[in-house]
C-alpha cells in the first residue's frame, strides 16, 4: 500500500484527476481519497516511482 500527502488536492475536480493519474499508471489500482487531509492511499502492483510520475504530470506533488 502506498500512501501520499498532495497539499495541491483541494477540491473534488481534484479528487478526480488524481484517481485518474493513478488509474493511468495502474488501472486495476484501488485508490483512498480522503480530501479533508489531503492523504491518498493507492494498492497497486506498480512501483511507487510510477504512480509518483503519474501524479507530478498531473499537478500533484507528493509532499
Amino acid at each position: 500500500m502506498l500512501e501520499f500527502k498532495l497539499p495541491d488536492m483541494t477540491c473534488g475536480h481534484c479528487v478526480r484527476a488524481v484517481q485518474q493519474a493513478v488509474h493511468e499508471a495502474d488501472p486495476q489500482a484501488r485508490v483512498e481519497i480522503d480530501l479533508p487531509t489531503q492523504q491518498v492511499r493507492v494498492e497497486t502492483a506498480q512501483p511507487r516511482e510510477a504512480v509518483v510520475a503519474r501524479l507530478v504530470e498531473a499537478g500533484y506533488q507528493p509532499a
